[in-house]
């Protein structure tokens, strides 16, 4: 007489703190007590955190002025215009420049919700309407946000990088760590630059966390969800690349 084979026990509900660990060591664990609970609160917080301790050692150790001249090269056009100036007036345009960026450098945790709204609606739109999903828009928030958890590490990484007094002379806000292929061209090739810019280790890392997520909420396979992962990622940068390129 055969006997069945003994039912396992659920997964244990994880608290905040193990989500967050695990997103690193067993993020389909992670991906997978979002469909009990799909709070992305501390995971915001800590990343929020994490930036803001960025903004102020930046601020300290190079100096909001100097950030952004470090960014004119990035926008010749505008530099051109600044250099046009008088002395008197480019410092007092610079001053303005300085304030604004600096107000969106402090506030930025809180504007990047907006894109990650965006991205959420298109994810789960992708998945609900194009693979017969059923994922909700605060899941797609939670996987989004969630997934973001390894910039918290390039930002701790950047800030140990300024405490020890190095990229001062290049260091930007949107490229705070040499971790991508930026390097390899002139930041005067501003399309392929974006390009480059974006091909980063903790960016594909991301992009593989999400991956995984989807794959966990859904019935989806996990290579067909890479792909549409990484296939709107594509679309973005190439887009976001070619905007930038005409207002440089």
């Amino acid at each position: 007489m055969s006997t069945a084979a003994p039912a396992l026990p659920p997964q244990p509900p994880l608290s905040q703190g193990e989500r967050i660990l695990d997103t690193f060591v067993a993020p389909s664990k992670t991906f997978l007590d979002l469909r009990r609970s799909s709070n992305w609160l501390w995971p915001f917080v800590i990343i929020a955190i994490a930036h803001i301790l960025l903004v102020v050692v930046a601020d300290q150790k190079i100096g909001m002025h100097k950030i952004v001249e470090n960014g004119l090269r990035l926008a010749p056009r505008q530099a051109q215009q600044l250099d046009q100036l008088t002395p008197e007036q480019r410092e007092a345009q610079l001053d303005k420049i300085v304030a604004v960026n600096k107000v969106i450098w402090y506030a930025f945790p809180v504007l990047s919700l907006i894109f990650v709204a965006i991205i959420s609606g298109i994810m789960m739109g992708t998945m609900n309407f194009g693979f017969g999903a059923t994922v909700t828009f605060n899941q797609c928030m939670a996987v989004t946000i969630y997934a973001s958890l390894p910039i918290v590490i390039k930002n701790i990484l950047a800030i140990v990088v300024l405490n020890l007094g190095a990229g001062g002379d290049t260091f930007i806000f949107q490229n705070p760590l040499a971790s991508n292929l930026s390097p390899l061209v002139d930041p005067s090739s501003h399309f392929l630059y974006s390009v480059l810019l974006s091909v980063d280790v903790f960016t594909i890392w991301t992009l593989v966390l999400a991956g995984i997520a989807y794959a966990c909420l859904t019935k989806v396979k996990q290579g067909t969800t890479m792909a549409v992962v990484f296939g709107w990622w594509a679309l973005l940068v190439l887009g976001g690349a070619g905007i930038s390129a005409m207002f440089a």
